[in-house]
């Protein structure tokens, strides 16, 4: 399996225009609005997190919208690395 040892990371994780139904995991003041993949993966690399994009995947809670996910090395729980995506995605922005 190629992705052993990864987290993955979807855009709709950290999107704080996305409802926690539609897949949010955190909440609305540490997300950030609209993120791309390119800023995940800038994110990660940041912070070391060896990430890998995939720009050909689809979201199954979204399956119409092609987005694409980023996979990062799996050595914390999956809301404290997107916690951590965030702060570096809002550092980048401002």
């Amino acid at each position: 399996m190629k992705d052993r040892g990864k987290l993955v990371i979807w855009p709709a994780y950290i999107d704080k225009t996305k409802s926690r139904k539609d897949g949010r995991i955190v909440s609305r003041k540490t997300s950030v609005e609209s993120p791309t993949l390119n800023e995940i993966n800038h994110a990660a690399a940041k912070l070391g997190m060896n990430p890998e994009i995939e720009a050909d995947k689809v979201y199954p809670r979204s399956w119409w919208d092609t987005k694409g996910r980023v996979l990062i090395d799996n050595t914390a729980p999956k809301t404290h690395h997107c916690r951590r995506i965030c702060a570096a995605i809002k550092e980048m922005r401002s």
